[in-house]
């Protein structure tokens, strides 16, 4: 945020004499802006950052020297490593669609982030940072201002639509309000979004929906814990069940859980104790791949409906963000060595009536993506298994009847 008047000598930031409510909201803003990085670090949910004299970041060269990453617009993908479908994520603020046989960029914005697939493969949804001018009453000084915008694009780059902006205005003051994670539900009728709006002023950073015929942001009202609010909604593949994290605190350490949300009864249930966040079902909505952070790190594992954790599929204290193959036989997750940000894959296996991993493979290498922007897996229904036949599914209790 930038001043656009000459500034006075005892005025650093710009701002002048001004009195109300804006002192206060420029204070609040900054702890915002403090909260959702403290949040990150304190809930594990970007891997702390090891150097190559700690043994962890040589990127596999051996000469104890991280590598450099791929140009901003070049992702490094794996050409043996195969997967069914199509998988987006975020690198440079662009949105980036990767197959088995290539990755290609979709936006060139520098501002585009957190993609997610609708359920029927027809559109991806992200948040996108639109500059514009902000002015603040009684100061006469003129800011510029970056604004969450709610998009949506389809997976060949085309008909990319402005849906709902953050911006918020009241009289002449101009501000904005949060738009992070948006998630849209299995009918493709509702987005569930992190927000603290329509109106910043009186709302944490909490789990919302966004209706796309109404074109409404609501609060879904569960609670938050010292005004942490949430975070990660994940909708189960029958619309039943929404879940998300609830931000917590043990002394200066991060203890976020996950919770679920039930849309018919309104009702909470925490799945988890302290230390899981960024929960995925599985296809089946029997399973969920989530984030386990530790004093150790963060790692991927898979819990079952009651939130048991089941099995830990890596073990490296780097690892975060997994998202289910809607095959059902793999993960997708992100993964850091030394200061570098790729994509891996766990392949799974039930058919023992236990899961197992089978074998994890790099799907890029060296490519810096977006550690906070999750990927997000679809595979059309032609390329999926036959349900009697579909791995994760043998011995899975079916979503429907699921606790």
């Amino acid at each position: 945020m930038r001043s656009r008047t000459p500034q006075a000598p005892r005025d650093p930031y710009g701002i002048g004499p001004v009195t109300g409510y804006v002192g206060p909201v420029l204070g609040v803003v900054a702890l915002v802006l403090i909260a959702l990085l403290t949040l990150s670090l304190m809930n594990g949910q970007i891997p702390f950052v090891h150097t190559a004299s700690s043994g962890g970041g040589d990127g596999g060269n051996g000469n104890g020297a991280t590598p450099s990453p791929a140009p901003s617009n070049v992702v490094i993908t794996v050409p043996a490593a195969v997967f069914p479908g199509e998988i987006v994520y975020a690198k440079a603020g662009n949105i980036w669609l990767q197959t088995a046989q290539d990755a290609h960029q979709l936006t060139n914005t520098g501002d585009d982030s957190m993609p997610t697939f609708s359920a029927d493969g027809q559109w991806i949804y992200f948040i996108r940072i639109e500059l514009g001018a902000a002015r603040f009453p009684k100061s006469g000084s003129y800011f510029d201002l970056s604004t969450p915008t709610l998009m949506r694009i389809k997976p060949d780059g085309t008909t990319a639509q402005r849906l709902l902006t953050g911006r918020f205005t009241l009289g002449t003051y101009k501000w904005f309000y949060w738009l992070r994670q948006p998630v849209p539900s299995p009918d493709g009728k509702t987005i569930a979004v992190i927000s603290d709006g329509p109106n910043p002023l009186q709302s944490d950073i909490v789990l919302h929906t966004f209706n796309l015929a109404t074109k409404k942001l609501t609060a879904v009202n569960v609670p938050e814990s010292l005004h942490l609010g949430h975070q990660d909604p994940a909708w189960r593949p029958d619309g039943r069940f929404l879940l998300y994290v609830k931000n917590g605190r043990e002394a200066t350490r991060g203890a976020p859980q996950i919770y679920r949300y039930e849309l018919a009864t309104k009702k909470t249930k925490a799945l988890t104790g302290p230390g899981y966040l960024a929960p995925a079902y599985s296809p089946d909505g029997a399973w969920i791949a989530a984030t386990r952070t530790d004093a150790f790190g963060t790692d991927v594992a898979i819990l079952d409906p009651a939130g048991k954790e089941v099995l830990r599929a890596t073990d490296d204290g780097h690892s975060f963000s997994p998202v289910w193959s809607p095959a059902g036989n793999a993960v997708a997750f992100l993964h850091l060595q030394g200061t570098i940000v790729d994509l891996r894959m766990a392949t799974l296996d039930d058919s023992t009536g236990q899961w197992t991993v089978t074998a994890t493979v790099d799907l890029t290498k060296v490519s810096a993506l977006d550690g906070t922007s999750r990927p997000s897996w679809y595979i059309p229904p032609s390329a999926l298994p036959s349900p009697s036949g579909a791995p994760g599914t043998s011995g899975s209790p079916a979503a429907s009847t699921a606790p």
